[in-house]
């Protein structure tokens, strides 16, 4: 359902369309704050980084934006000087139309690699746009980001009297490093840069730096938030404790919705030496394509976790004889596991959401992490992306 006025926050204005990028569903997306925003935004550290993703981190360098583009379907990567071309020309042409300077516009693409935008179609497609905006509909905007997307992802929160919505897409080429995918905060909250920055970035790296779907990291992801302070100050405590469920929800959604998908894996690590090496030992789990595909058919090969955390050979600290490996409450690991046991794991396994909790029991720190299982519909899917 779309958002009520009360849950939306106020001074933002969007324009959603489709221009004709690849096939009639909504795949321009530009939404306005009436007023200029503190912003940050952190991105993919590809080394094939597209356009969008280094023009965004020039004109977020001052910590203020007023809007955002987003073109979905056509990700504009290694298309070389033209491709640079044609982005800074939809600022241009968004900043034309309305009066904001096109460093204060940040952009973000996503959809195929190596194919240049269509240019003409965009150039008719934004005649007019500043005269088209609209109260911003942020669900429809989560519809007109989505590429293979099945679900749009929108989450919101209320911090006094100020609110939050995210809206991401994303549901392969999931492997953040510094970002993920494509995810959008705007709140109306008042908050300092240098505030927001922290707590942005911290929010991402335990929440979308923690999710994987198939290792591979985009040439596109892209987080930003905007928040134009037109509700006034919050407490610093609830706008992080917020936008950190907000980022958590949109998470699980994407894990939910990934390519093939049919069930979530939620991996915590704990009693790890710290968070770097937790976090580690997690990734390598939920990473796994033999645990992954062990979930997907409710196998219980717990062994395959025992072989993920072996993978780890930096972490020398780990002793085996102290690990404990656990499929919810049941655990595997050390245990001399009967048929019934057996029987309890895979009635775990075949749940929508599995949970592995493996305790390194030589430290007090702890990550979790999330992915999904794998199966013939991510063959399907990515076999004939491009086609």
């Amino acid at each position: 359902m779309p958002l009520t006025i009360s849950s939306t926050p106020e001074g933002f204005s969007a324009f959603i369309t489709n221009l004709g990028i690849r096939d009639t569903t909504d795949d321009f997306v530009f939404i306005k704050s009436s007023v200029p925003c503190v912003a940050d935004g952190v991105f993919t550290q590809s080394l094939f980084a597209g356009p969008s993703v280094t023009i965004s981190r020039d004109n977020l360098k001052d910590s203020q934006a007023q809007g955002i583009v987003i073109i979905s379907k056509n990700a504009n990567v290694a298309n070389g000087s033209v491709g640079i071309a044609d982005a800074q020309e939809v600022l241009q042409l968004v900043a034309t139309e309305t009066g904001i300077a096109a460093h204060n516009i940040v952009i973000a693409s996503t959809g195929v690699i190596g194919r240049r935008y269509p240019i003409e179609k965009i150039r008719a497609g934004l005649l007019g746009l500043g005269k088209k905006l609209t109260d911003a509909d942020f669900h429809a905007a989560a519809r007109g980001i989505m590429t293979t997307d099945t679900v749009a992802k929108l989450a919101t929160r209320q911090i006094g009297n100020a609110k939050l919505v995210g809206i991401a897409k994303g549901v392969g080429m999931i492997e953040p490093n510094m970002a993920t995918l494509l995810t959008f905060f705007f709140t109306d909250a008042a908050i300092s840069a240098n505030n927001l920055r922290s707590i942005f970035r911290s929010t991402i790296d335990k929440t979308f730096n923690c999710l994987s779907v198939d290792t591979d990291t985009s040439t596109s992801d892209s987080a930003v938030i905007l928040a134009n302070g037109i509700a006034g100050e919050v407490s610093e405590l609830d706008f992080a404790s917020a936008l950190q469920e907000v980022a958590q929800e949109l998470v699980l959604k994407i894990a939910r919705d990934a390519e093939g998908a049919t069930k979530i894996i939620e991996v915590t690590v704990d009693s790890a030496i710290n968070y770097a090496q937790a976090k580690t030992v997690a990734k390598a789990i939920v990473n796994s394509p033999l645990v992954k595909t062990a979930v997907y058919g409710a196998d219980p090969n717990w062994g395959r976790v025992a072989m993920a955390i072996g993978k780890c050979e930096k972490e020398q600290q780990i002793n085996p004889e102290r690990v404990v490996i656990r499929f919810d409450n049941v655990k595997v690991y050390p245990s001399s596991l009967t048929e019934e046991n057996l029987e309890q794991l895979r009635q775990i396994m075949s749940k929508d959401k599995v949970d592995i909790h493996v305790s390194l029991n030589i430290g007090e720190s702890s990550a979790t992490v999330w992915g999904c299982d794998l199966s013939e519909g991510y063959i399907e899917i990515n076999g004939k992306y491009s086609t």
